[in-house]
């Protein structure tokens, strides 16, 4: 009996660490923007360099707890590699904790070899997770209203695209293509926003190229795409970040304030290109509450009436 619940603990151990449920974005032979390869995950130390099957990981919250938001997390690793545990599902699990329904996205990298036009792999994914979401929103307990994005650095710079970019690159003749690509709320840590002034080299070179064209380098960053129509947006970085210039958010908050639209954002000492959801330095560990109390403020975390 003793072995048995230790047995029984063990796996309820590891079960807790996966998602809920993978949807993969896109029906067998209907993805866009792909040549038609059967390619094999590539996987090393909790970090993907080639994606198999573009897909969510959900992370629901509990019914009790439910405030019927979401947010798509979308890993960090310079478009090079997708570190999906530390930045995507423990940040998942902790989402979770105050009512937030999470789902990480395993987007497709601009290095797949099955990519017709490279760039455009990483949004065509992010704009077909968000019409997922959404379009499960009842069956899920979300209000489509209150889906938001997050991302650290290059993450980071994709959310910031996603929420920028109007034009929906994830047609695909389905009954999707009618649904919103529009985010609600936008979370940016340490985020590569910019591919023009003060851009992060290796996520440039990894979008774009070393000879990109100017209207995708213009595309893609964020803060030239703002508008007074770009959801609310909570924006932190370090001082001392040696990877990401600091400059790449605050341009960004620049141009949110410039177009009137309600954004927070906190430059904080110490925390290099490390920012984690725990055991930061000095006042960086207070990120985590503050970004809870900016999502309450804006009025996201509000309980639906039963």
């Amino acid at each position: 009996m003793k072995n048995a619940i230790l047995i029984f603990l063990f796996i309820t151990s590891i079960n807790a660490t996966l998602s809920q449920e993978i949807i993969p974005l896109w029906e067998n032979g209907k993805m866009p923007n792909s040549r038609g390869m059967k390619l094999n995950k590539i996987e090393d130390n909790e970090r993907i360099t080639q994606v198999d099957v573009p897909s969510i990981y959900a992370f629901f919250t509990s019914r009790e707890e439910n405030t019927a938001a979401a947010v798509l997390i979308f890993p960090p690793g310079g478009y090079k590699k997708l570190t999906y545990d530390i930045a995507g599902f423990q940040l998942a699990k902790w989402f979770n904790t105050f009512g937030v329904n999470a789902f990480v996205v395993m987007y497709r990298l601009p290095s797949s070899p099955d990519l017709t036009n490279p760039a455009f792999g990483p949004i065509m994914d992010g704009q077909r997770a968000i019409k997922i979401v959404r379009s499960h929103a009842s069956k899920w307990g979300i209000d489509p209203m209150k889906i938001g994005v997050m991302g650290a650095s290059a993450g980071g710079g994709l959310a910031a695209n996603l929420a920028t970019v109007t034009t929906d690159y994830a047609q695909t003749k389905d009954d999707l293509d009618f649904v919103s690509i529009q985010p609600n709320f936008q979370i940016l840590v340490s985020g590569a926003i910019s591919m023009k002034q003060n851009a992060h080299k290796g996520s440039y070179e990894a979008l774009l190229g070393t000879n990109p064209k100017p209207e995708n380098e213009q595309l893609f960053s964020g803060e030239l795409n703002v508008t007074a129509a770009t959801p609310p947006a909570f924006v932190i970085c370090a001082a001392d970040d040696h990877v990401v210039n600091p400059l790449n958010s605050i341009q960004y908050y620049q141009a949110l304030i410039k177009n009137n639209v309600k954004a927070a954002l906190h430059i904080f000492p110490q925390g290099d290109h490390a920012i984690a959801l725990r055991n930061n330095p000095g006042s960086t560990q207070l990120w985590p509450a503050l970004c809870e109390a900016w999502l309450s403020e804006m009025k996201f975390l509000t309980k639906p009436h039963n």
